[in-house]
Parts: C-alpha cells; sequence; structure tokens
C-alpha cells in the first residue's frame, strides 16, 4: 500500500524504540505535560462553570428574572400597572408575574441596628417568579396576610438582631413629607418566619412584609415594580426585549444580567485569566516537544543526509518531523480531553470519596454557603481547549522540522 513518504518515515520514527534514554524520558515528559495541561485546563473551566451556575441560581432563587418599573418622571396608576402585568403575561416564555414593593430601612432591636431591605410582596403570586416559599425554615410564606403586621426574615439578620419567631422588631423607614421634609416612621413587625437561602447577599438583607402592609408604611412609589420570571433564564435578555416592545409607555424592563452584571464579569475575568496560566502548562510540554524533536534531528542526522541523497524535497523531510511531533502531541491533547472529561463528569462522585479516605472536607460548611463542589462542561470549552492546545503542539514542531531540513548532506555524511 502507498504511504507518503513524510507520514511513512514518520510514524517509523515514533514507533522506533530508541537507544537514547534521555530523548525517550523527554518524548514521554511532553505527552504527559500535554495531558495534563488540557485535563486540568477542562477539570478547571468546568468548576467554575458549575460554581457560576450555582451562584446564578442562588442570586435568583429571591430575585426574579427581570423587574418592570416606572420609567423616569413617570407615577403609574393601579390601572396601569395592571395592564403592564396583563401585557407581560402575554409574551411567549414568561412563566409568571408578581407585584412587588421595595423600601431601604433600618431593623431596631435593642441594642443592635440593621441597614435591611424591606420588600412587600404578594404571598400567592409570589411562588410564581421566586422560590423564596423553599427556603422557609421557620414559618409560612402564607402567614404574611395583610394588615397582620408580619416578617419573614433571613437567617443572618435574625442572628444578628438577635429575634426568633415570634419576637417583634422595630422598623425605621425614611420618608418624605408633603411640605419636602424627612419625616422617619417607626413601625413594629412580629417575626413569624426565617428564611436562609445560602447567599449573604439575600440572607443578611431581606425582610419580607405582605405588600399592602409596606404600602401602609408610606414607602415612595418609586419602590414598586413588577417581578417577572421566564422559563429560560438565560433567555432573559431576549425575552425582557420582547416585553419591553410590549408594554405601555412609562415602563422599563430591567433583567437579571444587568442587575448582577459585576458578579458575572468578575466571574468572566476569573475564568479568562485561569484558562491563561493553566495554558502555560501546555505550553511549558511544548516547548518539551521542540527540545525532544531538536534532539531527534541531531540523532538522526544520518538518515536525513540519506534521504537528501535519495532525492527527498526539504519539503519533505520537514514533514517527517512534523508528523513525528504531531502524533506526540495530539495524542497528549487526546489522552487530556479523555483524562479531563472523565474526572470533570465524576467530580461530584471523585471529591466526596477523596474527602471520605483522607478525612477533610474542601468546601468547609462553616465557612462556605456551598459545600458540594458542582461541574457543569461546557462543549464548547472543551472544543477551543483542544484546539488551541493542538494550535500549540504543531507550532512547537516548526523549528526543529525546518532545522532538519536545512541540514547539508555532505557535512552530515562527511565522518560516517
Amino acid at each position: 500500500m502507498f504511504h507518503p513518504l513524510s507520514l511513512y518515515v514518520g510514524l517509523r520514527y515514533v514507533r522506533a524504540r530508541t537507544h537514547k534514554f534521555f530523548v525517550s524520558f523527554i518524548t514521554w515528559v511532553s505527552l504527559i505535560g500535554v495531558c495534563v495541561g488540557v485535563a486540568a485546563l477542562i477539570v478547571i473551566l468546568s468548576v467554575m462553570n458549575g460554581f457560576e451556575g450555582e451562584l446564578r441560581e442562588r442570586l435568583l432563587s429571591l430575585s426574579a428574572h427581570a423587574r418592570i418599573v416606572a420609567a423616569a418622571a413617570a407615577t403609574p396608576s393601579a390601572s396601569d400597572w395592571a395592564a403592564a402585568a396583563h401585557a407581560a403575561r402575554s409574551v411567549s416564555g414568561v412563566r409568571g408575574v408578581a407585584p412587588y414593593l421595595e423600601a431601604q430601612a433600618l431593623a431596631v432591636r435593642p441594642p443592635e441596628m440593621l441597614p435591611i431591605t424591606v420588600r412587600g410582596i404578594e404571598p400567592r403570586s409570589e411562588a410564581s417568579v421566586t422560590q423564596v416559599a423553599r427556603f422557609v425554615k421557620e414559618g409560612h410564606l402564607e402567614d404574611l396576610r395583610p394588615g397582620s403586621d408580619r416578617a419573614i426574615v433571613g437567617d443572618v439578620v435574625a442572628e444578628e438582631l438577635g429575634v426568633t419567631s415570634g419576637d417583634t422588631v422595630t422598623l425605621l423607614i425614611p420618608t418624605i413629607a408633603a411640605d419636602g421634609t424627612p419625616t422617619p416612621k417607626l413601625r413594629e413587625l412580629k417575626v413569624t418566619g426565617i428564611f436562609e437561602a445560602g447567599l449573604q447577599e439575600h440572607d443578611a438583607t431581606l425582610l419580607f412584609a405582605n405588600i399592602d402592609d409596606v404600602r401602609a408604611l408610606g414607602v415612595a412609589a418609586s419602590g414598586e415594580g413588577l417581578h417577572v420570571r421566564f422559563d429560560d433564564a438565560l433567555r432573559a435578555p431576549q425575552l425582557a426585549a420582547r416585553i419591553r416592545a410590549v408594554l405601555p409607555r412609562g415602563f422599563e424592563v430591567i433583567d437579571w444580567t444587568v442587575d448582577n452584571a459585576s458578579y458575572f464579569r468578575a466571574i468572566r475575568i476569573e475564568k479568562t485569566m485561569m484558562a491563561l496560566i493553566l495554558m502555560l502548562i501546555v505550553a511549558v510540554a511544548a516547548f518539551n516537544v521542540v527540545a525532544m524533536l531538536v534532539m531527534v534531528v541531531n540523532d538522526k542526522r544520518t538518515d536525513i543526509a540519506i534521504l537528501r541523497t535519495l532525492g527527498a524535497s526539504p519539503r519533505r523531510v520537514m514533514g517527517v518531523f512534523v508528523t513525528q511531533g504531531l502524533v506526540i502531541g495530539w495524542l497528549g491533547v487526546a489522552c487530556g480531553v479523555a483524562l479531563g472529561l472523565l474526572l470533570a463528569l465524576n467530580v461530584e462522585t471523585i471529591v466526596p470519596a477523596l474527602e471520605h479516605t483522607f478525612g477533610f472536607q474542601i468546601m468547609d460548611s462553616d465557612v462556605y454557603y456551598i459545600t458540594a463542589i458542582p461541574s457543569d462542561v461546557h462543549w464548547t470549552n472543551i472544543a477551543w481547549i483542544a484546539l488551541a492546545a493542538l494550535a500549540l503542539t504543531a507550532g512547537a514542531t516548526l523549528y526543529p522540522a525546518l532545522r532538519a531540513a536545512r541540514t547539508p548532506p555532505a557535512d552530515a555524511l562527511r565522518y560516517e
């Protein structure tokens, strides 16, 4: 069967058992280095994707996918809000719409004071936009009846104020009188429940009450709005644009990607920097490929001279060593992808096994909200990692191959 000369000789060099131990050692180091670098990249990025998804889920557990608020200088009436809610529900992909009213307040229980966000909700419709009912560990969301002056607080708020179910907490609400002077209002609420969402931003700042009770506190209408939940949180920008197109004038739509842009921008930067740092492992392995091929070229000077004497062109000689480097480098990439996927897809099994074997916990529950290491494999990440590693290893073959092609046959055979 016909084989191209470069491919045939290159594969022979890969399969041949060399008597040069150091050359063989560098070959294996290069292959293992590429494999480890690629596997590390896949595992680390998959774990970071998992943490990003966990953070997104926790952020959105008590926050809707989008908010409909009054535009600047607009003062919508109750009928305007009803029309906006009806318009939002008519958009395909919208799962639920619920009203809310938020205000900043100071929770007081001597001797402690704590700045919090008071969120007024309708318990029945709130379940269609957030998961607050799932995180209530004491009491029930249905206890927030109109006129009951009851509240459900985050567990961090409860701990810092020293309150439990049945205690009262005093709210100091800043309001503006008709003549424009600041007039703070005091109101006592009875704590009937405690929730724990597992995120400091929620557990340490939120207090839930019935929307009618919050409205009775004299909260400014600027804190009023509608929470919207979509079938797919990742399509929030597109669905928010559809809602914006059907809303009456005087309303704006803000989706969660805008509200939490700083969080996910920081994660993207961390992922990018981590990928660049870990890619250095592959780059070091690529340098090993260069060193290995240079030594092979020096060892095969006689073979190169014979090939040139028999009529092989410099391009064919160059192809021999490119083939050898590509086989070694790409075999390392293939092994790295296989190992990385094996680890990334089984992180949730491997980590508990390691913790049990060595008697330690990686994510201590006393320190971290997230105690398990999540993993989310994105196939686009796998593709670009593999392509980048293949490109690096391919580039590493060029210098040794060019050096082999420029070897003068007469010089190589002079002392043979």
